[in-house]
């Protein structure tokens, strides 16, 4: 969860969130992570936070824009397999 009291920005704190899920394979390579809206129901954050948090993951290589479809999981996070494999 995000904690809003934590040191870590909460924009910050959601990439890891992501992150993990792509890692562990819940979110695997070519699907679309949720969309903003449903992010944002989720976590209880702001668009603004969200929009944030899916820059920093398009930054590190792990998503891209496809418009009018969404964004998809491109890469996990350094490589690694989701676990299971």
């Amino acid at each position: 969860m995000i904690d809003p009291e934590a040191r870590r920005p909460p924009y910050l704190q959601l990439a890891d969130l992501i992150r993990q899920r792509i890692a562990e394979g819940e979110i695997p390579i070519g699907r679309r992570i949720p969309s903003m809206t449903a992010l944002e129901a989720e976590y209880g954050l702001a668009r603004n936070t969200i929009q944030r948090t899916l820059n920093v993951l398009k930054d590190e290589g792990l998503i891209e824009r496809e418009p009018g479809r969404g964004m998809f999981v491109i890469a996990r996070p350094d490589g690694e397999e989701p676990a299971g494999e």
